[in-house]
């Protein structure tokens, strides 16, 4: 799996211009820029419920970043098998939504695969390539099956040692839900909220409009416009290569070669955020049957064609999707 690349979605400035009454808001956290949009009479109003949005934001960061210390998800990679550790809510809830995907996918999708980067790529994220016995070492500590979550007591059990858990292909996307979900409790139901513009999370349209207008650039040239999306009460999530960036398939615990990029559109911003990551090295037949199996989801991939020296833009399912 890989992160997702920074800005391929992007706000249409040409509609963005006729639409009055919306206030901008930004914030730094999980590495990125993440961006609220709200329509409301009272400019004050609508700043306070941002910022209320971004307390939401840094606290859900300080506990599901591997990176912070002594944060759920840190204390989870410390633990040794056996072991049941309590956790968070956001972090259980996380967890338990990345079995859901992770049984979904058949595997694509593993919140897991911390050992296998370990694995595979040196410390500048140059491949490396290891030995059989470390390959088999990675293996042995990858799999949604490793963790054992025990809804009653809010606890993660790890069936082995050295687990190493990353939430960065869930993280932002869950993030939004939970600021869309605090928005509302203030009243307010007109907004559109991003991470970075890799994940995007809209709530009503603002009046007199057919969608918060998104535009979707082709990463290997930004300035062509590959689709165009009027969001409303959905998501849509990107992931992708960026240069000297290396996708590894946990199903098969090795690099995988042919798309540039998948997006995908969901109900939320966890499941986008997850799909669009999972879609990065399910085959393509994979992607049309889960679309197909899933009425509320579609998506579109960008391949390589070295044959053809060029990329091949693929659709499932209603995309571009229409809200």
């Amino acid at each position: 799996m890989t992160e997702p690349l920074p800005e391929e979605i992007g706000i249409a400035k040409g509609d963005w211009a006729s639409m009055s009454g919306v206030h901008r808001y930004s914030h730094e956290a999980m590495a990125t820029t993440f961006g609220v949009f709200v329509a409301h009479d009272d400019a004050q109003y609508a700043q306070q419920a941002a910022w209320q949005a971004f307390d939401e934001l840094d606290k859900l960061e300080r506990e599901l970043s591997r990176f912070v210390e002594n944060s759920d998800i840190a204390r989870i990679n410390n633990l040794t098998a056996g072991q049941p550790l309590q956790i968070g809510l956001a972090v259980f809830d996380c967890l338990q939504l990345s079995a859901r995907v992770y049984a979904q996918t058949n595997g694509a999708f593993d919140v897991t695969v911390g050992s296998l980067f370990s694995c595979w790529l040196n410390k500048d994220k140059t491949l490396r390539s290891p030995s059989r016995e470390e390959l088999d070492r990675a293996r042995r500590r990858t799999g949604m099956n490793l963790l054992k979550l025990n809804e009653a007591t809010c606890t993660v059990q790890l069936l082995a040692d050295s687990v190493q858990v990353d939430l960065g292909g869930i993280g932002k996307g869950y993030a939004l839900d939970q600021m869309a979900e605090l928005l509302k409790d203030w009243s307010i139901d007109t907004a559109l909220i991003h991470g970075g513009f890799s994940s995007v999370l809209a709530l009503d349209a603002p009046k007199g409009t057919k969608g918060w207008p998104l535009t979707i650039s082709d990463p290997q040239n930004r300035k062509d416009i590959i689709a165009r999306i009027f969001l409303q009460g959905r998501a849509v999530s990107g992931s992708g290569l960026q240069k000297g960036q290396h996708i590894i398939d946990p199903r098969t615990a090795r690099p995988v070669e042919g798309k540039l990029a998948s997006w995908s559109c969901a109900p939320s911003g966890a499941v986008a955020d997850a799909l669009s990551t999972a879609f990065m090295v399910m085959s393509v037949e994979e992607i049309e049957q889960y679309c197909l199996s899933h009425d509320d989801v579609s998506a579109m991939i960008m391949e390589k064609k070295p044959e053809l020296q060029r990329s091949e833009i693929l659709r499932f399912a209603d995309w571009p999707p229409r809200t």
